[in-house]
């Protein structure tokens, strides 16, 4: 084996030597004419030339041929992209097929398939206290696959291979589910839902840090799922909200908070406004307010600025 393929198939367990390696196959449609037709005018010249005088002869030369040729029938078989076949012979791990073509092999080694597409998986949302203690719903979309046959084949529980010489994929994706579920609690537990802090705003947060999150996300499930030879290719949280007993509390602190937020802009436009009158009325001289005055046009012109309401302005004509 060449040092790059050692390189790309690098799994050994513990205690042994096997790894995920290329197995041995052999192009199927040379073995058609090696099966349908040496093989066959094999037999039909042993019993030619043997005739009835050698007949024993005949069929000492002919049964093995004939069972030579019904085990060389049931050796092919055809693979698709991104479609793995791992070999087994007698128990013992013969390599793995990854090729895409027509293929013959030892029709004695079983040969079990694997799909090695991308899967998606929506996860539902799941209870999760935060950083902070507040119970927050939180769910996630995950794009799977297997990366090493060996440890899907091998390290898995037996309750993972299908019947029909396959893998379960219902047993694979509990698998996927149950250890996503793990590492999205954790991730969860590490960051508040939102920013509660006006002092700290540079903080991540799981509602204003989403690829922060999702790359976290993405590699704690990688770690828990390395053990059974699968891939996360992309994990993306689509779905996060307050637990529904403090839903309605934490709405209220956001409306609260927006009010602020809203009054602040508010407050700080009209303090401008009021600057610019006063300077626009002192720069064109168009009138000379004392003191108590200003005061009093600042108060009005706030009043009228930052009432939720329009109000009926009071003109003082005592000037």
């Amino acid at each position: 084996m060449s040092q790059e393929t050692k390189n790309n198939y690098n799994h050994e367990i513990p205690g042994g030597h096997e790894y995920e390696y290329q197995g041995l196959t052999i192009n199927g449609f040379l073995m058609i004419f090696f099966t349908f037709i040496l093989i066959p005018a094999a037999m039909i010249c042993a019993f030619t030339i043997g005739g009835e005088e050698h007949l024993g002869i005949s069929l000492g030369i002919g049964l093995p041929l004939i069972v030579i040729f019904v085990l060389g029938c049931v050796g092919y078989f055809t693979q698709e992209p991104n479609v793995a076949r791992v070999m087994i012979f007698f128990g013992k791990y013969k390599g793995t097929c990854k090729k895409v073509g027509y293929f013959w092999v030892n029709p004695l080694m079983s040969r079990k398939r694997l799909s090695l597409r991308i899967h998606n998986m929506d996860i539902d949302p799941i209870k999760v206290n935060d950083k902070v203690g507040n119970p927050v719903l939180i769910g996630m979309v995950l794009v799977w696959r297997i990366k090493d046959t060996y440890k899907v084949v091998f390290d898995l529980d037996s309750q993972s291979l299908g019947s029909q010489g396959g893998i379960n994929n219902a047993a694979l994706s509990n698998f996927v589910r149950i250890q996503s579920d793990a590492a999205l609690r954790e991730v969860t537990s590490h960051y508040a839902y939102d920013n509660t802090d006006a002092g700290n705003n540079n903080e991540l947060t799981l509602r204003d840090s989403g690829s922060e999150i999702s790359d976290l996300l993405e590699r704690k499930i990688n770690e828990r799922l390395a053990m059974a030879g699968i891939e996360v290719v992309e994990a993306r949280i689509n779905y996060l909200a307050y637990a529904p007993e403090i839903a309605a509390v934490m709405l209220r602190r956001q409306q609260a908070s927006a009010i602020i937020n809203a009054r602040e802009k508010i407050v700080e436009g009209a303090v401008s406004m009021v600057d610019m009158a006063l300077r626009t009325l002192d720069e064109k001289g168009v009138v000379t307010l004392t003191n108590e005055q200003k005061a009093s046009m600042v108060g009005n012109l706030l009043a009228v600025l930052c009432a939720d309401e329009p109000l009926t302005p009071t003109l003082n004509a005592n000037v």
